[in-house]
């Protein structure tokens, strides 16, 4: 019972931070990114403060390779930069960059009854739908491929 109690306050002070930060507002995130235009710093404040955090926690939390609460830390397990990677961060900085809205804020909207919020975040299930149905198409043609009879490998 502590770790979903503990999951449920983490993720509500996560969303507090995002809303106090100003990161659920679009309209201060897109001017944040509009650094042609009437560029808002503050919110460069507010990601440096938290990749700082980030930095550390997760270089501790690798060398404890456990949770404060002894459940098991689960980290990437590449550190390869693909096509895939390099498409995947396009489209969420091009989405990111039209509306102003990313994943947490997006849920935190959503939560909070505003349309833009909703919409956002059925596009991004929606998305996430595809993703999953392609992805499984794709290892599924991978697996057909490789068991060709001109793809075995012979001794």
């Amino acid at each position: 019972m502590l770790i979903p109690f503990t999951a449920l306050l983490s993720g509500l002070v996560f969303g507090l931070g995002l809303i106090l930060s100003g990161m659920t507002d679009p309209a201060k995130v897109l001017s944040f990114l509009d650094v042609a235009g009437l560029w808002d710093p503050s919110l460069m404040f507010v990601m440096l403060g938290a990749i700082s955090i980030g930095f550390f926690a997760f270089r501790a939390a690798k060398r404890r390779g456990r949770t404060l609460l002894s459940t098991p830390v689960h980290l990437p397990g590449t550190r390869t930069v693909d096509l895939r990677l390099i498409l995947g961060s396009l489209l969420f900085g091009m989405g990111w960059g039209l509306v102003g809205i990313c994943p947490g804020p997006g849920l935190v909207l959503a939560a909070s009854g505003h349309t833009g919020g909703i919409v956002f975040m059925v596009a991004m299930l929606l998305g996430m739908f595809i993703f999953d149905r392609l992805e499984k198409h794709r290892q599924s043609d991978s697996n057909v491929n490789y068991r060709q009879p001109g793809n075995i490998e012979r001794k």
